[in-house]
């Protein structure tokens, strides 16, 4: 493959380049926006026109975040690099979020816990100072940013893959930590594949803390 289209909302898949570098160029037919992870870099762009090069053994990823379709060229075939996250293995699969009880019986998950957010792909549990978000095998949650709180985030296990500003930090080791600021970006990939092997996180905030304040600037879990 040595050529994609994105539509509006879409992300190519997050690959690995093999020894050899990789050239990228991108087309619109006017102007739109772009986040485009090449190695450790998170970087958006707004642009026509765009080409960059990757190194090797390296990881990359392009994001339409605009309004308008994308081409995405490549100096030769990427269909050999090793396939890191794809936001859409599960598009056509019958979405269930997860059972707390039954959760709670097969992980670690202290008790204490007062509220509970299921979802098909994550689940977290609120104590009254911080919550516990687990994240599925071979799963992300947005690309997001906060008005009115930042956060900190303890890897509590499972070695994700987390941006953080304009970064992004991989198989991070457990105890490590991280500060989102306030409208900053912000996400988590579970790049693990075997099924019982969830991202844990412990989260803390600062501010005011709302479930509505959230801007999604890429959801990969709001198939398009």
């Amino acid at each position: 493959m040595i050529e994609e289209k994105l539509l509006p909302g879409r992300g190519t898949c997050l690959r690995k380049t093999n020894s050899k570098k990789l050239s990228s160029s991108i087309n619109c037919d006017s102007a739109n926006d772009f986040m485009i992870i090449n190695g450790t870099s998170l970087i958006t762009k707004h642009a026509q026109q765009l080409t960059f090069d990757i190194k090797s053994q390296d990881y990359y990823m392009i994001i339409n975040i605009g309004e308008e379709l994308a081409n995405i060229k490549y100096n030769h075939d990427v269909s050999d690099h090793e396939i890191i996250y794809d936001p859409y293995k599960y598009e056509h699969s019958e979405k269930v979020n997860f059972d707390p009880n039954e959760f709670v019986k097969q992980f670690s998950v202290h008790s204490g816990y007062i509220d509970i957010l299921s979802k098909w792909y994550s689940i977290k549990f609120t104590y009254p100072e911080y919550n516990i978000i687990f994240i599925k095998p071979e799963m992300g949650i947005s690309i997001q940013v906060h008005t009115h709180r930042s956060e900190e985030w303890e890897i509590l296990g499972g070695k994700p893959i987390i941006m953080n500003n304009n970064r992004v930090y991989y198989f991070v080791e457990d105890g490590t930590k991280f500060t989102n600021e306030k409208l900053k970006y912000h996400s988590i990939i579970n790049p693990n594949k075997n099924p019982n092997d969830f991202v844990s996180i412990k989260e803390r905030w600062s501010g005011s803390f709302d479930e509505e304040d959230i801007k999604r600037i890429y959801n990969p879990n709001n198939y398009q």
